[in-house]
């Protein structure tokens, strides 16, 4: 009996680090979960640092050290007070993505039917993958699509707004007054690209194209 109290004093102490990963993993699948509402609505976060970089403390503030990936690999900042550590951690996430729902040949505008939603793993798609179907509308395929095939932002381009050679109007616009004339585009672009435009003096200028296919100027 005597060698029971330090027996589990020393019990004690070896599960505390692991409680304190349990208790760290609960609080960071909580942040993952609001840091992923509208994309994911089942997130699993697995720990992948020993024991020896948890926080000091019970309640870390949670950051995620750069912007770039929403799952998959990512360090984050545990802060407690002054101290910092930096925990690199895998975020699983499931959610829907944008598919081809036919075959879609190179070139060819999307229309309603060409895609569809599918829902799966989310970290294990490749960059850029689609998740808002509604980017897809009346975009133009720059490659063959396959049924079942994951889209990704790089597939496709936004239809061109203003083409080549068009006609177009210019509007610039500055602190209370506005003016407008034609000239002639000299490149393609979609709205809110940037297009290139010559105008009936020589002069080229350079605006925003706007979704009646007009080339904005700020002053």
């Amino acid at each position: 009996m005597r060698n029971l109290k330090p027996t589990l004093t020393l019990a004690l102490v070896l599960l505390s680090p692991v409680a304190m990963a349990e208790e760290l993993t609960q609080q960071l699948n909580a942040f993952f979960v609001q840091r992923l509402a509208g994309f994911s609505d089942a997130v699993k976060v697995s720990l992948r640092n020993p024991g020896s970089q948890l926080p000091g403390c019970e309640q870390p503030a949670l950051s995620v050290m750069g912007n770039n990936k929403l799952w998959g690999n990512q360090t984050v900042q545990a802060q407690c007070g002054t101290e910092k550590r930096y925990i690199q951690v895998f975020v699983e996430a499931t959610g829907n993505y944008v598919v081809a729902a036919q075959p879609v040949a190179r070139g060819t505008v999307l229309q309603p039917g060409s895609v569809s939603l599918k829902r799966g793993r989310l970290d294990q798609l490749p960059p850029r993958t689609m998740l808002d179907i509604n980017q897809a509308q009346d975009a133009v395929s720059m490659r063959d699509l396959v049924p079942g095939q994951a889209i990704q932002l790089s597939m496709l381009r936004q239809s061109w707004r203003v083409k080549a050679g068009q006609k177009v109007q210019v509007i610039a616009s500055g602190d209370g007054f506005s003016v407008n004339g034609e000239g002639q585009a000299l490149n393609n672009a979609a709205v809110a690209q940037n297009a290139r435009v010559r105008m009936p003096s020589g002069q080229v200028v350079s605006g925003q194209v706007d979704p009646d296919g007009n080339i904005l100027i700020n002053l």
